[in-house]
């Protein structure tokens, strides 16, 4: 499947418009990562336990909408945006969507 940020697909004609389609995470996030991103805070650097959560969270929620375009009966996902949000009362749980226009494109 073709999953493209563009409007259009270069070389491909669509044939069908399928719809919107979504993939949406919310994970959260440990104690252990949680008390290491706050020393990697103190501390300074990169917070490899909040980088790991949101490259896995990324990645589920763009295999979820591709799922999803699949299931419609599409072969390629255009105009993908990804969005992140910060949930909880502590802030620690994160949401990512993914979203894009499910179509058919001739090969």
């Amino acid at each position: 499947m073709i999953i493209s940020t563009t409007p259009t697909l270069e070389g491909k004609k669509i044939i069908e418009y399928k719809g919107i389609v979504f993939g949406e995470v919310v994970s959260g996030v440990d104690f252990v990562k949680d008390f290491a991103a706050g020393l990697t805070n103190f501390f300074g650097g990169r917070s490899n336990s909040y980088e790991g959560e949101l490259i896995h969270a990324r990645e589920s929620a763009l295999e979820e909408m591709q799922d999803r375009a699949y299931q419609m009966g599409a072969n390629a996902v255009m105009g993908v945006d990804i969005d992140y949000e910060i949930l909880g009362t502590g802030n620690n749980m994160m949401m990512v969507i993914a979203s894009g226009t499910a179509v058919i494109v001739q090969d």
